[in-house]
């Protein structure tokens, strides 16, 4: 079925929003009544307040989650604010509960600044077991993660971060496979320094990955810019080995692997052709990637992935936080490092021997052992 404008908004008009909540218990005379609420209600609560952790126990705080928005980065449409962001967050809220089984409840919140919003999370906090930042522009969205990981007693992670790190990092160590090249010898260029792109570097950086070059809007990141910012800064000095200067296409020269989060159509054939033998091209700008998926296998690309459901190799962030969420409600451990790796390898290693000699390097999302191998690296 072909996507049509006309389609998406007829539904969305039809449905008056695409999530309900629904009752667990009848409530159909007054003994009912008492138990659900007054006074029944009263007991539960004076358990939990003699130990906060029968909160779990008692309620859904164990199972429901909250997506949480200011509307700053929605999509590819900027900052649209916080009304044209839920139904952006209503449709993660529906993947959450179709994929993972827990509940989740959309938040869009009107926030001045980085540091409201963090207040207004650490507000609602007692109600949720875990906390999905959504669509929260760079670098306030470096903030908000700083300053929640100090203040919050519950799991949290931002999706449009490290939901997409994860992914890019599965594809890659199949890629690496399909090409029978190591990470520790092989260039990588990343185009695109907000926060998917920051947040891929650093955990290539932690897998393993040595050079690393990262380039924005105005060219090559390096520590002789004058205009970066404190986040571009530690880029810089966490990158970048031999100090290029430059554009897009001079970091890209011989470069063993392209990873695209930036802007349609500023990545040539010419550019792809430049690359180093057996190129991996991750073009995943939306919907128009880097490059167009036939034009870089023409130019000599070995493996090519997208963020496009219509070609091979989808990079897509519903094979991360369905796991993720379940995993870290479960157990209650926080979303780190070593998490992000054991799951980008839970992914990669549901990709067969025989997909892996055809260039497919991901699984798909609707297989269903993705959500169950991700939420077991947290055991």
């Amino acid at each position: 079925m072909l996507l049509s404008k006309e389609l998406a908004l007829e539904l969305h008009r039809y449905l008056k929003g695409k999530l309900s909540i629904e009752s667990k218990v009848d409530v159909l005379d007054k003994n009912d009544l008492s138990l659900v609420y007054t006074p029944g209600v009263g007991f539960v609560s004076q358990e939990i307040a003699k130990d906060r952790g029968k909160v779990y126990d008692y309620t859904w705080k164990s199972n429901t989650v909250a997506v949480v928005s200011d509307g700053s980065a929605v999509l590819g449409l900027g900052n649209v604010g916080p009304e044209s962001a839920l139904p952006v967050m209503e449709g993660k809220a529906l993947l959450i509960k179709k994929f993972a089984g827990v509940n989740a409840v959309p938040i869009c919140i009107r926030s001045k600044s980085w540091e409201e919003t963090v207040e207004i999370v650490c507000s609602i906090a007692p109600t949720f077991g875990l906390i999905l930042l959504e669509d929260i522009k760079a670098p306030e969205c470096f903030r908000v993660e700083e300053s929640l990981s100090e203040r919050l007693d519950i799991p949290f992670f931002h999706d449009d971060q490290h939901g997409t790190a994860v992914a890019v990092l599965a594809g890659l160590i199949n890629a690496l496979k399909v090409v029978k090249k190591e990470k520790e010898d092989v260039k990588v260029v990343i185009s695109g320094a907000g926060a998917a792109g920051t947040a891929v570097t650093y955990l290539l950086l932690d897998f393993g990955f040595k050079h690393i070059i990262i380039c924005d809007s105005k060219g090559i990141i390096n520590e002789n810019r004058k205009d970066l910012n404190e986040d571009k800064f530690r880029l810089a000095q966490k990158t970048n080995p031999e100090k290029l200067s430059g554009e897009l296409k001079d970091a890209i020269k011989g470069a063993d692997i392209f990873i695209g989060l930036s802007a349609p159509g500023i990545v040539s054939k010419d550019m792809i052709m430049s690359m180093a033998s057996y190129p991996i091209v991750f073009a995943m700008a939306n919907p128009i990637p880097e490059i167009d998926y036939n034009e870089a296998l023409s130019a000599g690309a070995r493996v090519v992935a997208t963020g496009r459901s219509d070609y091979p190799n989808q990079i897509n962030n519903l094979l991360v936080f369905p796991g993720l969420i379940k995993g870290a409600l479960k157990s209650g451990r926080r979303i780190d490092s070593k998490i992000k790796i054991e799951s980008a390898k839970a992914i990669a290693s549901l990709v067969t021997e025989e997909e892996l000699e055809r260039g497919i390097i991901i699984p798909s999302p609707f297989n269903p052992l993705v959500v169950e191998k991700v939420a077991e690296v947290f055991v």
